[in-house]
């Protein structure tokens, strides 16, 4: 029977933790009872009792929440930590039953200590050590690290029971299995929890060396495969059975390649290379991708071009209505291309067509290829701020690549394609370089013929290649750039040009794609006209063809809901199907009045008209200017106020003190919209002088120019559109700079008509035509 005793110690409640007899822990307390049992403890005996919570989460456990059976254990070291935490080194002395429970500023356990009984039959206590020592081997077997550690300690063990405490304090049993061991009374059943233990994770190291040397098993198939095939090689190189291999291929595809010699020379020394390196080695995929871009480059095939000249003109015919400019320059460059194919001094021009959007300058660049019967790349450069864009990037970086001027050839096969360099002045710059400068050598017919990309490393000839660049703007294309290239402008469409095209291609384009045929839709000339006058307001046509893709879109829903055979659309019906009109166009004024000019403007739309207001109120000879005028236009405001100032002593109409005793206010309507530039110069001075002079000015008059202080008009630019703003707006009479002749010369008479065009060379000319 076990021997008992009775004693009270200070309690502890552990959780997590299960402590047996001989082991030495460590372990951190915040709780302040602990505490003060730990502080009781030290300064009676230095023994605490220990005891298991059976939940984790309970802070202030009672009799209920705690195992019946714990520990008696000797304080070693005693250490306090920061934020309140005290950390205590002890090691199990005893088994101890709780009694009492006894609960003041700290616990207080009555306990019954109690040692065990070992069973007489010497045979049975023989046996079961030398079991638990088989399984203690078998499990070290898999685990060599812990035998070694423990087997000096096993050696020491005197009885059974510290033999038991020993194995489960040192191995990793579970909290549920360590609490057995404490509560268990005699050795067998200790050894039964024990032996459970040692056989479960001794068959589970088992399976995981299993698996282990299963995978250790495939990674060496592996490379004896790798060992193996590499042997099978050798023998069928000398049997002379060898399959044709990589190297083998390059070198027949580099044979069959049209290029020079150096351009081979380069390629047979990068294939020499790939079969000097492993096929498992990462730069082995490099090299080989090299070799790849390499052997499908164009390096000198050429396809052949259509020299017709007729059958050129009929494609730009068909293709464009209107742009007769345009076309003949594009003529006259294809003519000199035929003519100069062959000859050495030969040099490809670089065109580069200018214009607002939707012109059909893409599209132009895609008639040529086709009447050229060349292949036909476009590359996109909005928002491209990367040198290595342009240039490709260095192959010793991960995943490089050509650049696009190379991956287009690339693509089209052949070293003569049109190249299209789409929105050259959306281009950006930053850290990583200028992409205009890294084009600067693509661009130059004087040394593109060995254009280096930093990935292929050999020279490229470029000189081949057809390239036409677009843009919407000279000014955002830097002045290098611009100076390699030949500007083509692709002015505005008139109302006239785009009923044409909207009738010629626009219209059939938009009813077949809806699935429709010209018999179920017709659109009449007075609705399509309305349309472009009303529902759009471009230079171009791309909004004229979505307004009549949305009419395709209703007559189809008309068609298939409503039973309707046909859909005709005409001015009445219009707004069924496009909503109320969008725009309206400033028409001239109703009746001639003082102080009010009828401007001309350019924008990125195309022409639009002005109608500038001045004020004369009484003052101190200050000018007010309105309407979000920019910084160019309110100089030319102060350049016509300055000449009508200078003019005072000549002129009987303005009294000498006359701008010592007025203010002038200066507006232009849409003032949420900005304004700039000197083209309103003698409108504005026009203004000023009818307001000061109280003459009217012809409602049908408008004008355009740059006024300087003695008077002089200057030309401007933008006259095309201008003009045809004039005529839209009603007026019968332009005025224009007379440096400007030649400009109006080249518009054509469709624009002109109806308008009588007064060229002017002074403020005095201005004003003779537009006062009354």
């Amino acid at each position: 029977m076990p021997r008992i005793t009775k004693k009270t110690y200070p309690c502890v409640p552990l959780r997590g933790l299960t402590v047996l007899p001989g082991m030495i822990v460590h372990f951190d307390l915040n709780r302040p009872f602990s505490i003060q049992a730990v502080e009781k403890a030290m300064l009676k005996d230095q023994r605490v009792y220990l005891l298991t919570q059976r939940s984790e989460t309970v802070e202030e456990p009672e009799l209920a929440d705690l195992y019946a059976v714990g520990c008696v254990a000797e304080i070693k070291q005693v250490i306090k930590l920061p934020n309140g935490f005290v950390r205590v080194l002890i090691e199990g002395v005893m088994r101890a039953n709780l009694l009492e429970l006894t609960k003041t500023d700290l616990y207080m356990a009555v306990t019954k200590a109690f040692v065990m009984t070992m069973e007489d039959n010497r045979y049975k206590l023989t046996a079961m050590v030398r079991e638990l020592r088989d399984q203690i081997a078998a499990y070290v077997a898999f685990n060599p690290q812990i035998g070694k550690s423990l087997e000096g300690q096993f050696q020491k063990m005197d009885t059974v029971e510290q033999l038991l405490d020993c194995v489960a304090a040192n191995f990793p049993l579970t909290l549920p299995e360590r609490q057995a061991m404490l509560e268990a009374e005699s050795g067998e059943e200790r050894f039964a929890i024990l032996s459970e233990f040692f056989a479960r994770e001794t068959k589970v190291l088992e399976i995981k060396k299993q698996l282990s040397d299963e995978t250790k098993e495939r990674v060496e198939k592996n490379q004896k495969e790798y060992v193996l095939r590499e042997q099978m090689k050798y023998i069928q190189e000398e049997l002379g059975e060898d399959e044709e291999s990589d190297v083998e291929q390059f070198k027949k595809a580099c044979d069959r390649l049209k290029a020079n010699a150096e351009v081979k020379k380069k390629i047979r020394k990068e294939i020499d290379r790939f079969g000097r390196i492993s096929s498992y080695s990462s730069e082995s995929a490099v090299v080989r991708g090299y070799i790849e871009t390499l052997l499908e480059l164009p390096w000198d095939k050429v396809s052949k071009d259509n020299k017709d000249l007729n059958h050129a003109e009929e494609i730009l015919n068909e293709d464009h209505y209107g742009l007769e400019k345009v076309k003949e320059r594009m003529l006259e460059f294809l003519a000199v291309e035929f003519l100069a194919t062959g000859k050495e001094e030969r040099i490809s021009p670089i065109i580069c067509l200018v214009g607002p959007p939707g012109t059909g300058k893409t599209s132009i660049a895609k008639s040529v290829a086709r009447a050229l019967n060349r292949k036909y790349i476009r590359i996109s450069l909005g928002g491209v701020r990367d040198e290595a864009e342009i240039r490709g990037h260095r192959r010793t970086y991960v995943g490089a690549m050509p650049g696009r001027i190379v991956a287009g050839l690339k693509n089209a096969g052949v070293k003569n394609p049109l190249m299209l360099l789409d929105e050259i002045d959306k281009m950006s710059s930053d850290y990583k370089g200028d992409t205009a400068s890294a084009l600067l050598e693509v661009l130059d017919s004087e040394q593109n013929n060995r254009f280096i990309d930093h990935y292929v490393e050999i020279p490229v000839d470029l000189s081949s290649v057809l390239f036409i660049a677009t843009a919407n703007s000279m000014t955002d294309i830097p002045r290098p750039l611009l100076d390699r290239m030949e500007i083509i402008e692709v002015t505005s469409y008139t109302e006239n040009e785009k009923v044409h095209i909207a009738k010629e291609h626009l219209i059939p384009k938009q009813i077949g794609r809806h699935g429709l045929t010209e018999q179920q839709v017709r659109i009449q000339d007075k609705a399509l006209s309305e349309i472009i006058r009303s529902y759009t307001r471009e230079a171009g046509v791309r909004n004229l063809e979505r307004k009549i893709g949305q009419i395709c879109r209703k007559a189809a829903r008309m068609i298939l809901q409503d039973h309707k055979k046909s859909v005709t659309v005409s001015l009445k019906n219009l707004e069924q199907f496009l909503g109320t009109p969008r725009y309206s166009y400033d028409m001239k004024n109703e009746q001639d009045d003082i102080g009010i000019v009828r401007g001309l403007a350019w924008t990125s739309v195309g022409g639009d008209t002005l109608q500038i207001e001045v004020n004369v109120m009484p003052g101190k000879g200050e000018i007010l200017l309105t309407g979000q005028l920019g910084d160019v236009m309110k100089e030319s405001a102060q350049a016509g106020l300055s000449y009508i100032r200078s003019k005072t002593g000549a002129s009987k109409e303005i009294s000498a003190d006359y701008f010592k005793k007025h203010d002038f206010h200066i507006h232009i309507p849409q003032g949420s919209v900005p304004k700039d530039g000197p083209s309103a110069g003698i409108t504005m001075a026009t203004a000023l002088y009818s307001a000061i002079v109280k003459r009217p000015v012809y409602a049908d008059v408008a004008m355009t120019g740059e006024i300087t202080l003695r008077g002089r008009v200057l030309p401007i630019g933008g006259l095309k559109e201008k003009i045809l703003a004039a005529k839209t707006a009603g007026i019968k009479k332009v005025l224009v700079p007379k440096k400007n002749e030649r400009d109006i010369g080249e518009i054509s008479e469709e624009i002109k008509s109806g308008l009588k065009i007064i060229y002017v060379e002074t403020m005095d000319d201005v004003l003779k035509e537009a006062l009354k």
